[in-house]
Order: C-alpha cells, then structure tokens, then sequence
C-alpha cells in the first residue's frame, strides 16, 4: 500500500514567515501540501494572513494550542518548550479550547483539527476537543479521528534535539526513518519548526527525507485529508 505524506510546521513567527513560505514553495514544487500547526494567540498579521493563503491554497490548518507562554495551572511539564495540553484535565483544557476557537473566528480560520504542543494530548484534553467539535487530534505516535474513534499508528519524525554537535546524525536519522516507514507504507509523518529552518543543513534534510518518501512511492497528504476519508 502506498504511504501517505504529511509534513507539519510549526513556529510560525513575523521572523520566521520568509523561511517557512521559501519551505511552503519548495513543497508546492514537490506538490507536496503543507499542514500548518497554528498557535491561537499568534494574533492577526502577517503570519495570520500567511497561514489564511495557504489554506485557500489546500493546505490544511490545524490548532496547535492557545498559548504557548502560559504555564497550565494543573501540572507543568518542561519538554524544551511547556507542553501545554500534556497533563490538562478536562475542565481547564475546555477553557483554553473555548478561548482558542474565538481567536481563531476572530482570525477568520476554520479549524477543527489539532496537534498540541510537543505532541502530548491528555486524556482530558481528547474529551474536551470531542466535545467542542474537533473531529482529529495529531498526537506523538498517532493520529486519531474524534468522531469514530479511529486510531492511526505512526510516530513523528522531526529534529528533537538542538544540539549542533549531533546535527549530522539527526539529519541522517530523517531521512532514514521517513525511507523506511514509506516502504511500510500507511502515514509517513515529518513535523518541523520553523526554527529549525534558520540550519540549512536540518532544512535540506527535511526535503531529502520528502523526496525519499516520494521515491519511495508515497504521496503527498494532509491531515485533514485523513478526517475527511475517515468521515
């Protein structure tokens, strides 16, 4: 069975927008779409306008938390960055999911997909999108329909450490991970942060790992693409 391609960005900042619309364009070329992981509190602007374009575009948009900032007033989880929905029990990320689906009205998005910060969804946090609508929830190892309770098993591959000294070996790992999970077949999932951009070395090895999947037979997806067919 031929593998399915998702590439997901996120960071998407004033500072980073030039890196993450030369990434867009290099995908377009590949016609590989984009899934854009939007924070809430980005705010109107530049990035905003950016991210509404590349909807229209066919790329697919999905919430990636309220507000990065805030610390969760249940538990802290330090990963790097705050994971913000990793330990949330259901009534505070109702709150932040209420909050966040305004900004986005406000902002003119329609979404009703979500990847939480780091990946990391509690089970609360699952009840609480369900509840509100959210009909797919992109966690670490899997990517799950809300609406029929379908679980599709595939991890993210994505540049996890930002030590320079381990560059090479990250970049050799990504490229391999998304060679061999295309030969499965099934999902062949890349995350990057648009941070991650500013290393010509990470973002040539996030392109090589989409044309290795390509070679090997996968093709570009989104997810919401994967809503849709398990609708």
């Amino acid at each position: 069975m031929d593998a399915r391609l998702l590439v997901s960005l996120s960071g998407i900042t004033p500072r980073t927008l030039h890196r993450c619309a030369d990434l867009a364009a290099e995908l377009d070329r590949r016609r590989v779409p984009l899934s854009v992981l939007y924070a809430a509190r980005t705010g109107e602007g530049p990035v905003t306008e950016w991210v509404r374009t590349r909807a229209r575009l066919g790329d697919s948009v999905l919430l990636h938390g309220y507000d990065h900032t805030v610390t969760p007033t249940h538990r802290t989880v330090y990963l790097g960055k705050k994971a913000e929905f990793a330990t949330l029990p259901a009534h505070e990320a109702r709150l932040r999911l209420i909050a966040a689906k305004a900004l986005l009205d406000t902002a003119g998005l329609s979404v009703d997909g979500f990847a939480p910060p780091r990946w990391i969804a509690s089970q609360g946090t699952l009840q609480a999108l369900a509840e509100h609508g959210f009909r797919l929830c992109a966690d670490l190892g899997a990517v799950r329909d809300l609406v029929t309770g379908e679980v599709r098993r595939a991890r993210v591959n994505e540049f996890t450490s930002q030590s320079h000294r381990t560059e090479t070996v990250r970049c050799f790992a990504l490229v391999l991970a998304a060679a061999r999970a295309a030969r499965r077949g099934g999902l062949v999932r890349l995350g990057v942060d648009a941070t991650d951009l500013t290393r010509p070395g990470l973002r040539q090895a996030l392109l090589d790992a989409v044309d290795v999947a390509l070679e090997n037979r996968a093709y570009g997806a989104t997810y919401g693409s994967l809503r849709t067919v398990a609708a």
